[in-house]
């Protein structure tokens, strides 16, 4: 009776079972392991940039960490050129036996150095799970460290075949049992070590260890950088696989692709996406609000080749808003042109800052030597908080700039400057496998403002912010611009690139520009006057009127005779510049009537004056006029289009002397341009223009304005007396 009861006992649980079964779907998922069932450990005995950033992925997505070895020595070899790492599986060997007996409790160990989070806890979990193994490895397509073991691996169908040891996750109980076997030293090769614990099947089968083949975990870069592309979302950003159309958890920048990691962390999770923009620029700062006692800044400036707007190089950075008493100023002037330049700004300014310091070319010293020099300078004062390199192609148009970039708090961050209308910068968004200049995907919208940030990058130059601190630790080092034969930058940001520090690109102000170098050519008196072509918006900046803009906005321009105008053109430092350049060359024609100089070689109302021709300056005028002329042309004679061409230009010289006025006239041209270059009552007294059909004198002519008036026909004219000193003018007539 009793067998019975039993045997209907078991039938009736057996029942309920069979019934329970048959309510779940067929394919029905998992509990989901709980998030505080996760614990991530990782081996950092430094606080790089790289493991800052990894944390702080990690403190977005609320992951819990235990770091290992911090503070200790590394003594696991060159990972990043050799074997080793052995000092990272010594570390977890330690660390899980306090783990060893938690059954339920999920463990990830990953590298932190170069790797970041891209996805949270629960969506890891819920991939671990669907891998449905205790232990599962990140995967590569590469073998390491030794290629002849590549045939013991388990054949797959697809994905990665080779494990990778950058990446871990499993229950804690099966990864101790994998890290207590290790036996080696810390500078064996941990990779090498996992390799041969999944390479035995019976190891394998026991742990029920697999890869994750199709990067749904772990995502290693080396090898697969053209598989994974940005998945830009509304609120975050994802790195996406192409090949797999997986998104993966970590993101793992192993081998060489250290570079492609920093330009998808300058994006995931939260760095930047296109509707919010920045989302950890403001993180960090340094705040200047109620700071009573600055900074103390070195400033190293270095001209190291012919440059135009030196003075004017000087005029800017005098005007950087910064207490002048934390400023330590070094300069290194290599070239023997600039030395007019040096010593006037020594004269001026040699008292304004707490210390300056000007290296000149009679030092001999290359390039590599002087920034070495201007760097050791910060270096080696304690108190140097900041050093700040700037070359003198640099156009700083910010005066905060100094502010801005001490603010972002970062070791080493420049602002972004280009060439005016260009795509050339002072940066490289990537490199080639050579090292030299790559363009990122993102580098023309990061130079056009399309994206703004702050921006980790492989490459800077012309102008950059170092840490004093980080002089003293990272780049302690003295000699960090001669590398190889790379120029100096270059060698720079290679050293900073192998020790781990992070240089920054900030694009969040308008900084400045930089100018061209190239062509300069420095055998003229004024040479910054030939600057039009290659640097324009340099030389308008100095050459043309600052009120030139209000003749087209405020209608300044005046007709103090009918059909004659006047209007600003020229700047005080055009017309001295030009006086100057006719002086230097010295060769007045006298006024006389035979001129060899033009057609016919005979001239009927001549001037004592010297042709642009004569200085080389024939194609740069030309070009002012149809730049800065023609405009003004269609403004006041509306209807009528210039050619923007003149066959006679040339300077005009009034002395009582040799030429004090000039007899009634028409001129060759459909309309006549005529500049005044000085100023009556200081440099000359009389002067001036009457317009016979009119009875009209303008005798007060101003500095740098020009009359424009008709040539031909309508405007019969001639020069007054110049009773007193020397008058100057240009004089052009357009449209002969």
């Amino acid at each position: 009776m009793a067998l019975e009861y039993m045997q209907l006992f078991y039938l009736f649980i057996l029942t309920v079972l069979q019934f329970t079964h048959s309510l779940q779907p067929a394919n029905s998922e998992p509990v989901p392991i709980p998030t505080d069932k996760l614990l991530v450990l990782t081996v950092a005995t430094q606080q790089t940039d790289g493991f800052l950033r990894f944390m702080q992925t990690a403190k977005y997505f609320n992951y819990t960490v235990k770091v290992l070895g911090m503070g200790k020595e590394w003594k696991g070899g060159d990972v990043g050129n050799s074997i080793g790492g052995g000092q990272k599986v010594r570390l977890l060997k330690e660390a899980m036996q306090n783990y060893a007996d938690h059954e339920d409790l999920v463990v990830m160990s990953v590298d932190s150095y170069d790797l970041i989070f891209a996805g949270g806890p629960e969506e890891l979990l819920k991939k671990f799970q669907q891998a449905n193994h205790k232990v599962v490895f990140a995967a590569e397509g590469l073998v390491w460290p030794d290629k002849r073991l590549a045939d013991k691996y388990p054949s797959i169908r697809s994905g990665k075949r080779f494990l990778n040891s950058g990446g871990i996750i499993g229950y804690a109980p099966h990864i101790n049992k994998i890290v207590q076997q290790w036996e080696l030293h810390d500078n064996d090769d941990d990779q090498l070590f996992y390799t041969k614990v999944y390479l035995d099947p019976l190891q394998r089968e026991r742990l029920n260890i697999t890869l994750d083949h199709k990067s749904q975990i772990f995502q290693n870069l080396n090898g697969a950088v053209d598989e994974v592309l940005l998945k830009f979302g509304t609120e975050r950003v994802r790195a996406r696989n192409v090949v797999y159309d997986s998104l993966p958890v970590v993101i793992h920048g192993n081998g060489n692709t250290k570079i492609y990691l920093n330009y998808l962390a300058n994006y995931i999770p939260n760095v930047w996406n296109y509707e919010q923009g920045c989302g950890v620029c403001d993180n960090d700062l340094f705040d200047f609000t109620d700071i009573k006692d600055y900074p103390s800044v070195t400033i190293g400036v270095f001209i190291e080749q012919p440059t135009p707007f030196v003075p004017e190089f000087f005029e800017k950075l005098l005007t950087l808003d910064y207490p002048k008493d934390k400023l330590h100023i070094f300069i290194h002037n290599n070239e023997v042109y600039h030395e007019k330049h040096m010593q006037k700004l020594w004269v001026q300014n040699k008292n304004v800052f707490k210390s300056f310091k000007v290296v000149g070319p009679e030092e001999n010293l290359s390039q590599g030597e002087a920034r070495n020099m201007g760097m050791e300078l910060c270096r080696k004062r304690e108190s140097c908080d900041y050093y700040f390199s700037i070359d003198a192609d640099v156009v700083l148009t910010n005066t905060q700039t100094l502010r801005l970039l001490i603010e972002q708090n970062r070791k080493i961050i420049g602002p972004l400057v280009s060439r005016h209308g260009k795509l050339w910068s002072n940066f490289w968004g990537a490199l080639s496998l050579d090292g030299y200049y790559a363009r990122s995907e993102d580098y023309i919208d990061i130079v056009q403002s399309k994206r703004v940030g702050v921006w980790n990058i492989p490459y800077m130059a012309h102008i950059y912010l170092i840490k004093g601190e980080t002089l003293r630790n990272e780049l302690k080092e003295r000699n960090q611009f001669v590398l190889e034969k790379l120029d100096p930058d270059m060698a720079l940001c290679k050293n900073a690139r192998q020790l781990g520090v992070f240089m920054y690109i900030t694009n969040r102000h308008e900084f400045g520009r930089l100018i061209s170098t190239a062509n300069y050519n420095t055998s003229h008196f004024n040479n910054d006057l030939w600057q039009i072509f290659e640097n324009p918006v340099d030389w308008k900046e100095k050459y043309i009127h600052q009120n030139y803009s209000k003749i087209f906005t405020q209608n300044l321009a005046e007709q103090p005779c009918p059909d004659v105008f006047w209007f600003p053109i020229f700047s005080e430092k055009a017309c001295d510049e030009l006086i100057g350049e006719m002086e230097h060359y010295g060769s007045w024609s006298g006024g006389k009537y035979t001129d060899k100089r033009i057609s016919g070689g005979y001239e009927n109302v001549p001037t004592d004056d010297i042709h642009m021709t004569q200085v080389d300056y024939e194609k740069e005028w030309l070009h002012f006029i149809r730049e800065f002329i023609s405009p003004v042309t269609l403004k006041v004679f509306s209807g009528y289009y210039t050619k923007g061409y003149a066959l006679l230009n040339f300077v005009v010289k009034y002395t009582p002397d040799r030429q004090a006025s000039l007899r009634p006239h028409h001129d060759s041209s459909t309309f006549t341009i005529n500049i005044a270059l000085n100023s009556k009552g200081t440099d000359f007294e009389g002067g001036g223009c009457k317009f016979h059909r009119y009875n009209c004198s303008l005798e007060s002519p101003r500095k740098g304005w020009s009359f424009m008036h008709p040539g031909r026909l309508t405007h019969l004219h001639e020069g007054l007396p110049t009773t007193n000193g020397t008058r100057y003018i240009a004089v052009s007539f357009i449209d002969p």
